[in-house]
Formats: structure tokens, sequence, C-alpha cells
């Protein structure tokens, strides 16, 4: 008795076959999608110790290599972790807190002198300055209050980073006892290729940070000095604000530079507003053709498109955090294919015999 596929072409048969494969990724997907938003309360503390530890893990490393013992290592590592959460984060928010009323005033100026210059044609522009003068003024508020969202919220946010640091201790203390638990639990088989696929998407992940943050950190140097040889009132809490945008690729870059040009035209002009939009562009240039290419390309190297995919999807996801941790994850995955692809070209790869193929 025949099937209704036997009589469709063999190219709709396959196209057939693949669309259910897709369908059947995409519900696994949004299923993954759906637990991570209903256990985030675990999974956002477990996600921010992964990218702490694959920041600092080089640190570790060098302290376990000075005869350290692990916990003990994890342990400074970890106190350096809070060091430069509470040290940094503290500085960038004063920054912005004490900028962000100045920027919220100039960028409600800029608005107003938007409409009263180009009329309708600078409405999306002026929207985009009423909005972020609205933001600038509820982080303002809740800065100066010392209250994000009441009690609740902030019995969370506590709750949330002694989970993080928790977790990134255990990262970091039994991380050389990953390969041997893998090996454990997986079938033999696939036991080296597995550990092979943690160790790639680490390395991702890792290459990811360290590049962002040492990107980050000179984008804001230069825009600084730039603003502050222009003379834009609040170079350092723009400046601050470009170093927290550069987390969210492209998007947060963008916003963060349209803010330091509409906070410069606000207050000396247009003239001066196309001399901070140069060293804004400037500075992305630099960063695009030089830093990247040179800091991040070895372990990240993703289109732009799919980089801003990744982020309003994230965003839409969890929010900012989500838009922050889009990009390492979509870099992970995308090591991680590679890495599989490279397996499969291999003429003893995985697929034809059980051989190592660990990283020695």
């Amino acid at each position: 008795m025949s099937r209704p596929a036997d009589g469709l072409p063999p190219g709709a048969r396959r196209l057939a076959a693949w669309c259910v494969v897709g369908l059947l990724v995409a519900a696994v997907f949004v299923v993954a999608a759906l637990l991570v938003v209903y256990l985030r309360a675990v999974t956002a503390p477990l996600a921010v110790a992964v990218l702490g530890s694959a920041l600092l893990y080089p640190l570790h490393q060098r302290l376990v290599r000075w005869r350290l013992p692990h916990s003990a290592a994890a342990a400074l590592t970890c106190l350096v972790l809070v060091v430069l959460i509470v040290g940094v984060g503290w500085i960038l928010v004063r920054l912005i807190a004490d900028s962000a009323p100045k920027i919220g005033r100039q960028l409600s100026e800029a608005a107003d002198r938007l409409r009263e210059q180009y009329g309708s044609a600078a409405d999306p522009a002026s929207q985009a300055a009423d909005g972020m003068r609205a933001f600038g003024g509820k982080l303002a508020s809740a800065l100066a209050s010392g209250v994000v969202g009441g009690v609740g919220i902030a019995i969370q946010l506590a709750t949330g980073g002694i989970l993080t640091l928790a977790l990134t201790f255990f990262l970091l203390r039994d991380a050389h006892k990953l390969p041997a638990f893998t090996r454990a639990v997986v079938p033999g088989r696939y036991t080296d290729l597995t550990v092979k696929i943690l160790r790639r998407a680490f390395l991702a992940v890792a290459g990811f940070m360290r590049g962002t943050t040492l990107i980050a950190l000179i984008d804001a140097l230069f825009i600084a000095l730039g603003l502050a040889l222009l003379g834009v009132p609040r170079a350092e809490g723009l400046a601050a604000l470009v170093f927290v945008g550069a987390y969210v690729p492209y998007v947060g870059a963008f916003l963060s530079g349209l803010v330091a040009v509409l906070v410069a035209f606000a207050d000396q002009g247009l003239g001066t507003a196309l001399w901070a939009l140069a060293v804004v562009l400037a500075v992305q240039q630099i960063e695009g053709n030089f830093l990247q290419p040179g800091i991040q390309s070895r372990t990240v190297s993703l289109h732009p498109a799919v980089v801003m995919v990744s982020v309003v999807a994230g965003g839409a996801v969890l929010g900012v955090l989500g838009a922050m941790l889009a990009v390492p994850t979509v870099a992970m995955v995308t090591s991680i294919i590679a890495l599989l692809r490279e397996e499969r070209a291999k003429p003893d790869g995985p697929e034809n015999a059980g051989v190592s193929v660990c990283d020695t």
C-alpha cells in the first residue's frame, strides 16, 4: 500500500522533512525560552555567574599555578569580582546618577530645538530625545532615593547577588573536575567530543567577555576625551553610558552615542553636535576596523545582522539582561556548530569512529 508522500517528488519530500526538523528545533527553543523566563530567579544568576567566571578564569588559573588550592583561588577570584562589581559599579552608578538630571534637561531642550528648527521632519529624533529624557529622570529619581522598585525587589536583588557569587565560586573551584564528570555521565562514543564542545563554548564566552570589557573601556575613554575637548558638559556621565552600552553590541553603542550628540546639540548647537557625532563615529570606526578584529575575531565572529536580531530577541525574552546575554549565547552556539562541522569534515570524525577528539 502506497503512502501519500510516495507520490511527491524527491525534492518536495526533502523540503517537507527539513520543515519538520525546523519546526521541532523551533519548538525546542520556544520551550527552552519559556523555561528560562519561568525560572529566571535561577537562570539569570547562573548566566551572570558563567559570564563572571569566564571573565576572571585566567586570574583563577594563575592563582592555581602559584600553588594555591582550588578553593582558595576561587575565593580570592570571587573577592576580586566583588571588588570590581562594587567599585566599578558604584563609580558608574554615581556618574550616571549625578549626570542624569542634567542630561535629561538637555535632552528635553534638544527635543524642543529640533521641533522648532526642523518641524515635523524632526519628530522621530525629538521623540527619541523625549524617551531618553524620561528614562534619565526615572533613573535619577530611583538612584537618588536608593530604592529600585521597593524593598521586595531589593531583597530579590540581594538574593540573586548571593546566589550568583556562590555559583561563581563553585564554577571556578570545580572547573577542573568537569571533564571527568562529563566522561562519567556521557556515553563513551561521545565523551571526548562533549568535553571539546564544552571547552569551545567556554572559550567563546570568555573571549566575548574579556574582549567586550576591553573594548568598552577604550570606547568610553576616547569618547570622554573627545567630548571633554569639545566642552560638552557631563562628559564623564556620557562616557559611563557608553561603557555600559558597549555590553549590548550595536544597539547600546548607537543609543549612548545618540545621547552624547543630543546633549552636545542642546548645549552648544548644531556645530558642536556634528563634531560630537564625528567623535562617536570615529571611535566606532576604530572599534569596528581595529579593536574587534584584533581582540575578538579569534573567539567571536558574528555578522552584525545576527548580533542585532539576537539583541532584540534577548531583550524581548528577558529585558535588559536578555539583551546583554543574547550575543554571548549566540557566540557560544555558533562556536559549537563550527566545531561540529570541523569534526564532521575529519576522515576519522565521531560519526565514523569513536576516537578521541579532545584537545591535547
